[in-house]
């Protein structure tokens, strides 16, 4: 959970705002019980009274009231009132309305029930012929009190009484609750206004904050990823990276709303919820205790199953992407050889392995809502089972059960939110280890601090390799070895070799997919570890091996290369790549789609487009990977003849198979086992190198030898 609370440092205005809305939410959510137990026990059983302290009294009622009484207390007690010209005394404004209600519940009670027993009237007339002393009224009140212990039954007689005493005075009760529902009523409406207004609004802003931490993440491993030379490439597949960057990163994007949302409210509203519990006088503490203990135990056993499951999971997820990316790509020689069914059984072995593990995280999680009903609604028997007893007993009234009910489901809603969460937190925890992975990655292949492009400011294109070595990372032996020598402007350099002999990867060291290993490769004398890669490829025109295409039209990818193109510039090197043809058969021309991966083109078509793209950005430099191999020998001799007119002025580097391809080229290198075996022209060879003999024997007739035709 700290990586995706690290990943929310960017939004911590926006996450101090919504722990504001959520306290504020959190109040209004913990204050309703409140109300509920008000107009239960105020509004519905006590009338709208809601102190034992009468706004008006008679004075034969306040002189029975001060029997019990202090002669301190009664002073205090007619001091707070003024009598009206009716006998009548009513409650002066800005009473201390807290003491008096101390103060007068007893005697209001015990007052009540000596007028049952006795006339006011015949106990005056008792009081003042000393038939009766007041201490007598004060060991009643003393002797009370050990009964109660001033208790709610003391202060529900008291409000009792002064009710009666309202009767008494004709004053409408009725008005009076009315008056008190809708006060309280009102309140409830707004508080629950103000809380669904707080929800919707950090709904709002957590989902915001939640999107921005799935976009900044996906920019952060895309410009990671874009940034790994090839051999950073090789530690993580293809399927891997598209997992992490999709699926894992909607992980995090999701358990971050949950943790906004969810994971800070709950503790809130738990802990809130504790301190009301243990605020208030039910004495029924210990069942939350009971209640929170039993939901950790559940958590607890459900985290020790799911977590190694969770786990698990995103391997599984990458391992059938990896095997649907090889089908669906493979899908020709899948079905040229007969092996669907092979294949389909693949898909199904790793399909089922997720499907099992899916299955079984979700049935855990699904015996966690019943377990956490069962035990809410266990919770809920027990504290009406324990409060009907107290309110049977007169110590507890039924609003302030109702209050515990609902704080007792708000705390263990509380602690089911933050279940439903841990749950989801270790397959994010993986998500996020797995992103992380990725971005902890630090490119081999770096710019230098201070780089010399201004010295290549006019670029010749002399192309040197110095004594260059390269070996794979992890490998034991060199691709290649000592490789030296200098490539001219307006000369074509060939080189050529058996399969695996390392052609591919010396031209790769060019662009820097790779650093060498020992020597340097140098550009008008300067190396170029020592220039921007920027700098470096922007004179490079590459054209790989295996012609790859962009969505979109073929204007779009034959100006992929640089956006300052012009529409002249890419129709003439269409016409060098003798693309034109097919392009102009197209009813939309260069607007023609391609679909992804150029899967809507031939394959020539494909490798003269990615040719024609490499052309119209004017390097100075060209690098044929084996380019031409897709063409057909008569469309492959218009395109070298025509490029040779038009890039008189350039350095070109041509990896080539066929000799026919390479027979006219100003410096040939054969390579073998990673070193030059052979370096000169085609004629120089034939005399002096056996191994550019026998690829030219195997493709070549006697006559082609002898002529020294190919083209």
């Amino acid at each position: 959970m700290i990586r995706i609370l690290r990943y929310l440092k960017n939004a911590k205005k926006m996450v101090c705002f919504i722990f504001v809305l959520l306290i504020v939410q959190a109040y209004c959510d913990l204050k309703l019980p409140e109300y509920t137990s008000d107009i239960v026990d105020v509004g519905i059983q006590q009338s709208g009274i809601e102190m034992a302290v009468p706004t008006q009294i008679r004075g034969d009622t306040l002189w029975g009231v001060g029997l019990f009484l202090e002669e301190s207390d009664t002073a205090f007690v007619e001091s707070q009132y003024e009598e009206t010209s009716e006998g009548v005394y009513t409650l002066i404004d800005g009473a201390d309305e807290t003491r008096l209600s101390q103060v007068m519940s007893a005697p209001l009670a015990l007052c009540a029930t000596l007028t049952e027993q006795t006339d006011l009237s015949t106990l005056r007339a008792a009081v003042e012929s000393g038939a009766t002393s007041k201490e007598q009224f004060l060991q009643m009140k003393e002797q009370m009190a050990n009964q109660t212990g001033y208790g709610s039954m003391l202060e529900q007689k008291a409000i009792l009484t002064v009710r009666q005493e309202y009767e008494a005075l004709g004053m409408d009760l009725g008005a009076m609750q009315t008056s008190y529902l809708l006060r309280k009523g009102g309140m409830m409406l707004l508080l629950t206004l103000v809380m669904i207004g707080a929800a919707i609004l950090t709904s709002l802003l957590a989902a915001k904050a939640a999107a921005g931490v799935g976009r900044d993440l996906r920019g952060r491993q895309f410009r990671k990823v874009v940034s790994f030379s090839n051999g950073e490439m090789g530690k993580f597949s293809t399927a891997s990276l598209i997992t992490r960057s999709t699926n894992d990163i909607q992980q995090i994007q999701m358990v971050s709303v949950l943790l906004l949302r969810m994971v800070s409210y709950a503790p809130v509203l738990g802990i809130g919820g504790v301190i009301k519990v243990l605020g208030s006088k039910t004495e029924m503490g210990w069942i939350i205790v009971v209640a929170v203990a039993i939901i950790f135990a559940v958590v607890f056993v459900l985290m020790r199953i799911t977590i190694p499951k969770f786990q698990k999971m995103q391997s599984l997820v990458d391992r059938l992407n990896l095997v649907s990316r090889e089908i669906l790509t493979g899908v020709m020689p899948v079905r040229a050889f007969g092996r669907e069914q092979h294949e389909e059984q693949r898909f199904e072995e790793a399909n089922e392995d997720l499907m099992k593990t899916q299955l079984f995280t979700s049935r855990m999680m699904s015996v966690m809502m019943p377990s956490m009903m069962l035990i809410m609604n266990g919770i809920t028997i027990l504290v009406v089972w324990v409060g009907a007893k107290g309110v049977d007993f007169g110590t507890l009234q039924v609003g302030d059960m109702m209050a515990f009910i609902t704080y007792t489901m708000l705390i263990v809603m509380s602690f089911l939110m933050l279940t439903m969460v841990s749950i989801m937190l270790p397959r994010a925890g993986v998500a996020a280890r797995r992103i992380d992975e990725v971005l902890a990655v630090e490119p081999t292949i770096q710019d230098k601090e201070a780089v010399l492009d201004d010295a290549l400011e006019h670029v010749q294109g002399v192309l040197q390799f110095d004594n260059v070595s390269f070996r794979f990372p992890g490998a034991e032996e060199d691709t290649l070895e000592k490789i030296s020598f200098t490539a001219q402007p307006r000369q074509t350099t060939a080189i050529i070799g058996s399969t695996g002999c390392g052609k591919s990867t010396l031209l790769h060291l060019i662009p820097r997919f790779y650093d060498v290993t020992e020597g340097k490769i140098t550009i008008d004398g300067v190396d170029i570890r020592d220039i921007s890669q920027k700098k470096l490829r922007s004179f490079l025109g590459f054209v790989p091996q295996r012609g790859i295409l962009f969505s979109g039209d073929i204007a779009s990818n034959l100006k992929f290369g640089d956006p300052k193109i012009t529409d002249e510039e890419m129709v003439r090197a269409a016409e060098i790549a003798q693309a034109a043809d097919f392009i102009g058969a197209k009813e939309e021309g260069y607007h023609s789609s391609i679909a992804q991966g150029g899967s809507n083109v031939s394959g020539g078509q494909k490798q003269r487009l990615s040719i024609a793209r490499a052309i119209a950005k004017h390097p100075k430099i060209f690098l044929f990977d084996d380019s031409f191999s897709a063409l057909d020998y008569q469309t492959d001799a218009k395109l070298r003849k025509a490029l040779a007119e038009f890039i008189s002025d350039a350095t070109v580097l041509i990896v080539a198979q066929r000799i026919s391809t390479i027979l006219h080229a100003d410096q040939i290198l054969v390579l073998e086992e990673g070193k030059i075996v052979g370096k000169g022209t085609h004629q120089t060879l034939m005399e002096t190198c056996s191994a550019y003999q026998e690829i030219a024997r195997s493709q070549l007739s006697e006559e082609e030898l002898k002529g020294g035709r190919g083209a």
